[in-house]
């Protein structure tokens, strides 16, 4: 394992902020992985799991512990099942099974980070979840203090959340595996309807894989939301807030809200996310409380490109994109009474 010392974290993230870890250690194989984690636990450590760094927001003044970066590789195609280290890189991993002709993923393509961390939040986009394809993670269990295989029940995964989230001291994802489709070079039905309007089709229909797979990276980079180290909107944790998911009973309070200040014939975003609960935007909610693309006169702003994103000019701190996020959050909660929620990891501070 690779060790530095008082080892600056910022070079680790999307957003290039935060201060030094007092020790950073890099792991390359599942047994590093372990064992650095039963080093830090038997001497009291604190420990932060570092994989891609596009989730994370780590305050100015560092972590005072032990930074554990998982590098971790491993690609295992079989069939349709795939089995990925946590360290590889998503991306990437997106674009091979696309390349093998298998369906399930292929509209999580360019999303940052590496694959451990995809179980945790459950990722998605364009209509596509981790979810409906994991069927196991294998992880260190840092309470029962061995490796378990959770399977995808067990997993508890819901909206951008999931059992690891829940409890994010207890596990470390070592590995992750998933079933795809052999859907004779097709996508899985597309269901967002964003993607069917870019791709001419009607949501349930199927396209090639390698179409949906271009139509994607298309559509996340013009909102900024594909890396590329010269374009400062990108310099983010890409959505930096959740969509409210809300009662029926706050729904209706925040339909009110928005036909008092935007006009009887406003009609905000509405999703069904379940019975008696219904999913709203929040870009949308930021856009029409006043925070347009590339609000912002100081070192972070909302992106250029997309509401939800908010960026590190290139000089910014911590603080200042915290500060940011408040008002954004202030500014939400008094036009609507809807209270947003970070998405990206507190890491020593918090909004």
């Amino acid at each position: 394992m690779l060790e530095l010392h008082d080892a600056p974290l910022a070079p680790l993230t999307t957003f290039r902020l935060g201060g030094p870890a007092t020790r950073l250690v890099t792991a390359t194989t599942d047994a590093e992985v372990v064992a650095a984690v039963r080093e830090a636990d038997a001497d009291g450590t604190p420990l932060l799991v570092i994989g891609g760094g596009s989730n994370l927001v780590i305050g100015d003044k560092g972590f005072a512990g032990t930074a554990l970066r998982i590098a971790t590789s491993g690609f295992d195609l079989v069939g349709t099942t795939l089995e990925l280290a946590a360290g590889e890189v998503w991306t990437d991993a997106v674009a091979r099974t696309v390349e093998a002709g298998l369906a399930g993923v292929e509209c999580l393509a360019g999303i940052p980070g590496s694959a451990g961390a995809t179980p945790i939040q459950n990722v998605g986009a364009y209509g596509q979840e981790v979810s409906a394809t994991i069927t196991e993670v294998i992880a260190y269990d840092r309470r029962a203090g061995e490796t378990v295989t959770l399977g995808n029940e067990e997993c508890a995964f819901s909206y951008r959340h999931s059992r690891f989230k829940a409890d994010p001291e207890r596990y470390v994802v070592l590995r992750v595996r998933f079933a795809l489709e052999d859907a004779d070079g097709l996508s899985a039905p597309v269901k967002y309807a964003e993607t069917a309007r870019a791709l001419g089709v009607e949501p349930g229909d199927r396209v090639p894989l390698t179409q949906a797979r271009e139509t994607v990276l298309k559509l996340r980079a013009g909102k900024g939301m594909v890396l590329d180290a010269e374009d400062h909107d990108t310099w983010s944790a890409g959505s930096f807030f959740t969509n409210p998911i809300l009662s029926d009973a706050d729904f209706a309070v925040f339909h009110a809200r928005v036909k008092e200040r935007l006009g009887e014939d406003a009609v905000p975003p509405a999703y069904p996310a379940g019975e008696g609960r219904t999913k709203t935007s929040a870009a949308w909610l930021i856009d029409k409380a006043g925070f347009t693309k590339g609000y912002g006169s100081g070192p972070a702003r909302i992106s250029g490109k997309h509401t939800l994103a908010l960026t590190n000019r290139g000089e910014a701190t911590t603080e200042d994109l915290l500060v940011l996020a408040r008002e954004v959050v202030a500014g939400v909660r008094e036009a609507f009474g809807v209270t947003l929620v970070n998405e990206p990891v507190m890491v020593g501070v918090g909004l």
